[in-house]
């Protein structure tokens, strides 16, 4: 079963959302099924099989959630850093702008879910699981 410390040697390697797809590759090969990922805080949980369950803490101060949420604008945001115009704490706030109150990553199906305060699904992700060259 994967290790927190390996999950976050993953994650050192992400300096842009384009980097993302690899980082989300390699912890799906540790045996990682999904993880939820909390804007308010930075906070993670990332889960396995029969159960495992490992959460880290809070990566940065508290950012308000916008009560009301963009489609429109999250996708936005999304495109300008998958194309990596924004380092990982400004997607954060931004995302937080836009409403995002969490992330879940699913590396079966390879899909990035945004959800708002109700938890209804803001912009679902198709993350690509192939190489570029």
């Amino acid at each position: 079963m994967f290790t927190l410390q390996q999950v976050k040697e993953a994650h050192g390697k992400v300096k842009t959302g384009a980097d993302f797809p690899a980082y989300v590759r390699e912890i799906k090969g540790l045996g990682l099924l999904t993880y939820e990922f909390r804007v308010a805080d930075g906070s993670v949980t990332y889960f396995g099989g029969n159960r495992y369950r490992v959460t880290d803490h809070a990566r940065y101060e508290p950012l308000t959630i916008n009560k009301v949420a963009s489609a429109d604008e999250l996708r936005h945001v999304i495109a300008i850093h998958q194309q990596g115009q924004t380092d990982f704490l400004t997607f954060c706030r931004q995302a937080a702008a836009a409403g995002v109150e969490k992330w879940t990553v699913d590396t079966g199906k390879m899909v990035c879910s945004y959800l708002d305060k109700q938890q209804r699904v803001m912009v679902a992700e198709p993350i690509p699981d192939g190489d570029y060259i």
